[in-house]
């Protein structure tokens, strides 16, 4: 690697590149929020977001590569000219494409249930339409400011990892300051507009530095002949074909995403649902692609590359150390050793692959920006293709454990293939790599688990989908219901409490229920023991499938022409539908804290629930757990749509039933109660509480009434709301403030 003629320009170009890489990330991770809440918290809107963030990447860098080495020694700009214009576009759509989601949304009412064929092509659209044309100015930045460094500095061979290199630890900044401080603080909004802001900074300062440099570089500017001979021999690396090359990036960018996928699924017992726990083991990916790509930028300057065959045998190697990471099995060491164990395990593996498309792609192309434009597009090629697979094939058919030796295989066949080269060279190196990945395939074959593994959970029934893993286990009033190694419920009366009560609070009898998030399926069962329409509207379709597993009438109740089950996101099904319903009654996954909870509890949420309601109809809002912010939040947005809110403690001493509607109710007494109740719902009542009778049950609760006023903090807590999830980002508010939680004292 030679230095660089003008050493003051390395750190400026460093800080605007990490910037941008910055802003990427930001806008990844809010417009797929945005997503979520425009078109449903489902698998397909996940991958189709990260596709075509993907897709983007990749034709932006083939064709601002192709632009780049065309363009002429001008007299008016250099190529950091059409680099400021690319992120001013970037900055435009940061703020363009909430608009163009909610554009999207309103259209795609009318396409049908969300796992429907019509639904996913149409939905995929829109958020490509809506997407795609900033992702295309992302992924031409690499390229564009490549052809500024060979036109400042000609003899600069490098200048690929080195952009790649800031960009990643910008990206990591930016994982991390979005997650941890500006969504919290400033709302989703307000962070797209700190990077809108950002990137036209970028621009401008970009447009400064073209000033500055056309004036002083103008003769030593490439010309466009130099430049499309330069495409037209690609170098190789290491004595290699470009096309094998370019094969390996495909191979490294195609198993790494699907990876990733794989990863999310297979640890999520271990670390949670939260944000904080995605944003960590985003962090460590961008930390250790970014260690791997210095080491690498070190190594060069040192002129000690290390070969194709020492790289491949390690990520060979590597490959498998997730997989011993997370074996539950581990977590007997305590869940926080456990998630530390995990994030080591995938560090030396992502470490690697930092390394290696950063030699790769400098080695292919030499500086020049159109073989490097043309490189990374077909490692994001891979990037688009492998959450895919992973999530609709291998996940689906064979499971984590499975899935991740599959994944492993390309590279323990590459380092078969470049074994005999290391052998050469390094024979006693060759002889342990060999050694160690053989044993840790043996290891993973036939000693590793997962949680998923028959047998890990006695007698369960393991069910897997696109969407999730669903695991059914248990005996008696012992089930329980894991959603990837989650549990999400269990059989208590007190989900017959969400169902039972509120359709007992008006003198009519009522005629139709709408339970979300079925889980197990309690509460839609208690719906049809009152011979009423119901339906159930559930995200997994694994989950729909267990029914049975829980209830021995599952199959009869769903044979009758009032009862169904529709698989869908509850959110987007309310705004489909033109129902009206006298009960909605929902339930979210725990915990409170869990990514996307939010969208359940939202002030736009109960907007939309609000006009799914008869005028006279009750919304049950069920709250697991809390703080007292998240609790106060959640209650304001329930009283900003609804003028007539309670709330009342559990059967059991654990979560807030509240009950919303737009006219007044009153709490029925315990005898009016027990007689507003068909034969087949008291006996569902009671079916768990042998001994008592409906009102004796329901007594309990109404003692527990908790005033609305002790829940509410007017003016210090905002109303929960789709901009503002404060339920799922809290990290900074409990560090200033301590983890002030609401009690049962109030309730008891």
């Amino acid at each position: 690697m030679k230095p660089w003629k003008d050493r003051a320009l390395p750190p400026v170009l460093f800080g605007i590149f990490a910037a941008s890489g910055f802003c990427g990330l930001l806008y990844q991770m809010v417009w797929l929020r945005l997503a979520y809440a425009a078109f449903g918290i489902i698998t397909p809107v996940l991958s189709v977001v990260v596709s075509v963030f993907m897709a983007g990447l990749a034709i932006g860098s083939w064709t601002g590569g192709r632009i780049a080495e065309r363009l002429a020694a001008p007299k008016r700009f250099s190529a950091i000219a059409p680099y400021a214009l690319v992120e001013l576009l970037i900055g435009v759509g940061g703020l363009a494409v909430p608009v163009l989601f909610a554009a999207g949304q309103t259209a795609l009412l009318p396409a049908g249930p969300s796992d429907s064929f019509a639904y996913m092509a149409k939905s995929g659209l829109v958020l490509g339409v809506s997407l795609l044309p900033w992702c295309i100015c992302m992924g031409a930045t690499i390229p564009l400011m490549m052809k500024f460094i060979r036109q400042v500095d000609r003899t600069q061979t490098s200048g690929f990892s080195f952009l790649y290199t800031a960009n990643v630890i910008g990206a990591l900044g930016g994982t991390l300051l979005t997650a941890v401080v500006l969504i919290e603080r400033l709302g989703l909004h307000g962070t797209l507009r700190v990077a809108a802001a950002l990137n036209f900074s970028i621009a401008a300062l970009s447009l400064g530095l073209n000033a500055l440099y056309r004036s002083r570089y103008a003769k030593p500017f490439e010309a466009p002949v130099q430049a499309a001979a330069a495409v037209a021999a690609p170098a190789s690396s290491g004595g290699l074909r470009a096309g094998v090359v370019l094969a390996i990036l495909f191979m490294t960018g195609f198993t790494s995403m699907a990876m990733e996928v794989v990863w999310t699924r297979a640890f999520t017992p271990v670390l949670l649902t939260s944000i904080y726990a995605f944003a960590g083991v985003l962090a460590v990916y961008l930390l250790a692609t970014w260690t791997g790509a210095r080491i690498y930028r070190k190594h060069l300057r040192l002129g000690q590359v290390r070969g194709l065959p020492v790289l491949m045998a390690a990520l060979a190697a590597f490959t498998f150390l997730p997989l011993l990471a997370g074996d539950p099995r581990l977590t007997v060491l305590s869940l926080p050793i456990a998630a530390e164990l995990i994030l080591a395990g995938i560090f030396p593996f992502c470490a690697a692959l930092g390394y290696l498309t950063s030699k790769l792609i400098d080695e292919i192309s030499q500086g020049r920006p159109g073989a490097a434009g043309r490189a990374y597009a077909i490692n994001a090629a891979g990037c688009i293709l492998g959450p895919l697979a992973a999530g609709y094939l291998l996940l689906p058919a064979a499971g984590v454990r499975i899935s991740l030796i599959l994944l492993s295989a390309p590279f323990v066949i590459v380092f078969a293939l470049t074994a005999k080269a290391l052998r050469s060279a390094r024979p006693v190196l060759a002889a342990a790599m060999a050694a160690l990945v053989v044993l840790l395939f043996i290891g993973a074959a036939a000693f590793f688990v997962s949680y998923e593994d028959p047998g890990f959970f006695k007698d369960g029934v393991i069910r897997r989908d696109a969407t999730a893993t669903v695991i059914s286990y248990g005996r008696e009033m012992r089930k329980r219901l894991l959603v990837n190694g989650i549990s999400m419920t269990e059989l208590t009366p007190v989900t017959k409490c969400m169902v039972h009560i509120p359709l007992a609070i008006r003198e009519e009898k009522p005629g139709s229920a709408l339970i979300i998030c079925v889980g197990m399926g309690t509460s839609f069962r208690s719906a049809a023991s009152w011979r009423i329409q119901v339906t159930g509207v559930e995200l997994i379709p694994s989950v729909k499938a267990a029914f049975g597993y829980y209830f021995d009438d599952a199959r009869q109740i769903l044979r009758s022409p009032k009862n169904r089950i529709v698989v869908d996101d509850g959110r987007r099904y309310l705004r489909r539908t033109e129902e009206k319903y006298d009960l909605i009654a929902l339930d979210p996954p725990p915990p409170v804290e869990a990514a996307g909870s939010s969208l359940l509890y939202s002030r736009e949420f109960y907007r939309t629930a609000k006009l799914r309601l008869k005028p006279d109809g009750i919304l049950q809002q069920w709250l697991p757990d809390w703080d007292d912010e998240t609790l106060a939040a959640a209650a304001e947005s329930l009283c900003a749509e609804f003028p007539y809110v309670r709330a009342f403690g559990s059967l059991e001493r654990w979560g807030i039933h509240f009950f919303a509607s737009s006219t007044p109710f009153a709490m029925p007494s315990p005898e009016t109660f027990a007689a507003r109740l068909p034969d087949g719902a008291a006996r569902d009542f009671t079916e768990w509480n042998p001994g008592q009778t409906p009102g004796q049950l329901y007594a309990v609760v109404l003692k527990k009434e908790i005033p609305m006023e002790t829940l509410l903090k007017p003016g210090s807590v905002p109303a929960l709301t789709d901009d503002r999830p404060i339920n799922e980002y809290f990290l900074v508010r409990r560090l200033l403030r301590g983890p002030d939680v609401f009690t049962l004292r109030n309730i008891r």
